[in-house]
């Protein structure tokens, strides 16, 4: 018994490599402790994918730790947060992006998206604008998007109700002013 304690407490510190002591790994072909891990944007991406939202803002989260806050990064958590429904994290760390590469057509679209969900239609249509000519009109979503935006500019100026009374203000001979008083 005295013999067996000090063997099992050596076994116990032998480098195996990853691989149990025991037997065949659980995993299938071992774990590499010095191989790199998956990039945190595919997981992301994957993730946005399937309908994950919460899980692809973890794997964002951990790219950002890895990568930095780049315009990638942050368009990606942008795009996360949108759809979890976190419109204003989502616009602030979408207008970070832009800040960081003003050419990233991605960036600028899902700000436009942001927006209309707002309903800030005149500023998405201009937001959609920019994503469409930095895109040179290759993508079909952006071209989309910019219709609607543009549509609902159009409709928002003839759908709110115009309740002015207007009056006819003499300024000299033959000169009136029409004023219009809300």
């Amino acid at each position: 018994m005295g013999l067996l304690a000090p063997l099992l407490l050596l076994a116990a510190c032998a480098d195996t490599g990853g691989q149990s002591p025991f037997g065949e790994s659980p995993y299938p072909g071992g774990i590499d402790p010095y191989h790199d891990s998956v990039d945190g944007l595919i997981v992301g991406h994957r993730m946005m994918a399937a309908g994950e939202y919460e899980l692809a803002l973890k794997a964002y989260i951990r790219a950002a730790s890895e990568q930095g806050l780049n315009a990638d990064v942050l368009s990606a958590i942008g795009s996360a947060n949108i759809r979890l429904g976190r419109l204003g994290q989502a616009e602030k760390q979408l207008r970070q992006a832009i800040e960081h590469d003003e050419k990233f057509a991605a960036a600028w679209n899902n700000l436009g998206v942001v927006l209309m969900e707002q309903g800030n239609y005149g500023e998405a249509a201009r937001v959609f604008q920019t994503a469409f000519a930095l895109d040179s009109g290759e993508s079909a979503e952006i071209r989309d998007n910019l219709r609607l935006a543009l549509a609902k500019v159009e409709s928002t100026a003839y759908d709110e109700p115009q309740e002015h009374d207007f009056a006819l203000v003499r300024r000299g001979p033959g000169n009136y002013l029409l004023l219009a008083t809300p």
